[in-house]
C-alpha cells in the first residue's frame, strides 16, 4: 500500500473522529475523563505551537508518541522526542512547539481539582 495514501486516510479518520476538536495548530480528542483526571490525544502540526500558558487547578503530563518538539516549562527549554515525557506542575508557564517536519502526537494526562477548558491563563496568545 502507498504510504502517502495511508497518511492521507489517517488524517481523514482523525479529523472525523468523535469528539475531535480542530484548532489552527492541529487538534485534540478527549480519550477519557473521570473525577480528577482527563486524558487527551493532541496533534501539533509542523511549524505550529501552543501559546504560552499556565493553569490554576491542574498539572499536565505529556508523553510524545510520535514526532518531536521543543517545550518550555518555567523558563527552561528542552527538546522532547518520541517515547519521552515531561511533567508540567500546577501554575508553571509552559509552551510546546513542533519545529519538525512531521506531526507531533502526544498523550496529555491532566490531573487536578478542576479540568475545565477555561482553566487557562494565556501569557501570549501566539498559538500558530
Amino acid at each position: 500500500m502507498n504510504i502517502a495514501v495511508q497518511k492521507e486516510n489517517f488524517h481523514e479518520r482523525i479529523d472525523s473522529a468523535p469528539g475531535w476538536q480542530n484548532r489552527p495548530w492541529g487538534g485534540y480528542q478527549a480519550l477519557t475523563q473521570q473525577g480528577r483526571f482527563k486524558v487527551r490525544h493532541l496533534i501539533l502540526k509542523p511549524g505550529k505551537s501552543l501559546g504560552m500558558q499556565s493553569h490554576f487547578h491542574r498539572s499536565e503530563h505529556w508523553v510524545v508518541v510520535s514526532g518531536s518538539g521543543r517545550v518550555v516549562v518555567a523558563e527552561q527549554t528542552a527538546e522532547i522526542y518520541e517515547n519521552q515525557s515531561i511533567d508540567i506542575p500546577v501554575g508553571h508557564v509552559h509552551q510546546l512547539e513542533n519545529h519538525g517536519k512531521v506531526d507531533l502526537h502526544l498523550i496529555e494526562v491532566q490531573t487536578g481539582a478542576y479540568l475545565g477548558e477555561d482553566d487557562i491563563l494565556r501569557h501570549d496568545d501566539v498559538a500558530a
